[in-house]
């Protein structure tokens, strides 16, 4: 899997002035949400069906049901002591907004970003929604600002670039502090839900695919 999965990553601490430190050129986008972060993940992986397809699963995938990614969510709970929640399934997209994350842009079969603001340290995450046009600007006191990407990039007519980006930023200095406190062991959970979700995404998408054409090619033989 880590052969065919390619993964960038990149944690990126302030200077002491509060600048950002050089970075290269690099166009996202979350550029327009986040444009300086204190963390950011990006993973992507090729799937040989059509871009639709491929946005459509992520969309719809119920995280959870990946074995191990619902084990990650169940060793955060006990790790942190967080109230047990009863397992739903549902939709990845529309478990996120029920969960409180915002929908900051969307460009169906392309692009779907979400945003939230919270206190990831907190046991019981709460996730507040931040309107599109105030999430750049968005500075209430000790809080962290999200952002996440579903990017399906068409490469041909069936072949897909799956790319899912993150990144965070703190409003102040303390909300920092206590976020890359966390982010230091948590950074683990998180990268691992992403290696296994975006295979889990390919899988289906391109399962999914297939059917698509063995059943068009029986409807053409009838």
């Amino acid at each position: 899997m880590a052969a065919r999965l390619r993964a960038a990553r990149q944690a990126v601490r302030r200077n002491p002035d509060g600048t950002p430190p050089p970075r290269g050129v690099m166009t996202s986008p979350l550029d327009e949400f986040i444009p300086e972060f204190d963390t950011r993940e990006r993973y992507a992986v090729t799937v040989r069906a059509p871009a639709g397809v491929v946005y459509q699963v992520a969309r719809r995938i119920d995280m959870q049901s990946v074995f191990l990614v619902g084990a990650i969510f169940w060793l955060r709970e006990r790790m942190m002591g967080a109230s047990a929640s009863p397992r739903v399934a549902r939709a990845f997209v529309d478990d996120a907004q029920t969960m409180g994350w915002g929908c900051l842009r969307e460009r169906p079969g392309e692009l779907f970003i979400a945003g939230a603001a919270c206190q990831p340290w907190q046991a019981n995450v709460v996730f507040t929604p931040i309107p599109p046009d105030g999430f750049r600007s968005f500075s209430d006191p000790d809080q962290v600002k999200i952002a996440w990407t579903i990017e399906c990039q068409a490469l041909g007519p069936v072949s897909t670039r799956l790319t899912s980006e993150t990144r965070a930023r703190a409003t102040d200095a303390g909300a920092r502090r206590r976020f890359l406190r966390y982010w230091r062991w948590a950074r683990f959970g998180i990268f691992s839900i992403r290696w296994l979700l975006l295979p889990a995404i390919r899988k289906q998408a391109e399962a999914e695919y297939r059917r698509s054409i063995q059943v068009k090619a029986t409807a053409i033989r009838r």
